[in-house]
């Protein structure tokens, strides 16, 4: 969860030559897969496709995001840069303590496109419960992706790892036994 302030603003209005200011507003959000969910709705493409997304795109994304009641549309257009950039900065982080050693994908793989639909199907198909779509979105897919991992067949080793994986425990051996063979 991100808590952010927007500033106080002063607008002046061309019409009447008044000046009127917006007052400070206090956000909480969260890059959750509702989040996600409530963005692809509206605009019917997928929010993490590797596309750039338009100025009123990522403002209301923001707006998805808000947990916040009551919050006038106009205040996502008084966001600071720095408001966005902390913003961004939480979409981004990981989220969790857990890394991975990554192996080479096929030249041949197809990269999928990845919706909240394709998500919830993860969800379902791994038994997440669906108390986690509230989650920080990283941290999701890091389950879905450690799940995955925790599923899929042991990987056989090919001839070559074998083979130097026996002499590092037959050299092992040899050293704890004092031996030479």
């Amino acid at each position: 969860m991100l808590t952010i302030v927007v500033p106080e603003s002063e607008l002046f209005d061309e019409f009447t030559s008044e000046i009127s200011y917006t007052p400070e507003v206090t956000l909480t959000l969260e890059h959750s897969l509702v989040s996600l969910s409530k963005w692809e709705s509206k605009w019917e493409k997928p929010f993490l496709s590797d596309g750039s997304k338009s100025v009123e795109e990522t403002l209301d994304y923001i707006r998805c995001m808000t947990l916040t009641e009551g919050i006038s549309p106009e205040v996502y257009t008084h966001l600071s840069n720095d408001n966005v950039a902390q913003v961004s900065k939480y979409i981004e982080a990981k989220m969790s303590a857990t890394w991975f050693t990554e192996t080479r994908p096929t030249s041949s793989a197809k990269k999928e496109v990845i919706t909240a639909e394709v998500i919830y199907y993860w969800m379902i198909a791994l038994t997440i419960p669906f108390e986690c779509e509230t989650w920080h979105l990283n941290r999701l897919l890091t389950l879905v992706r450690v799940c995955n991992l925790k599923n899929a067949p042991a990987k056989k080793m090919s001839r070559s790892e074998l083979a130097s994986r026996n002499r590092a425990l037959n050299e092992q051996r040899l050293a704890q036994f004092n031996t030479n063979g």
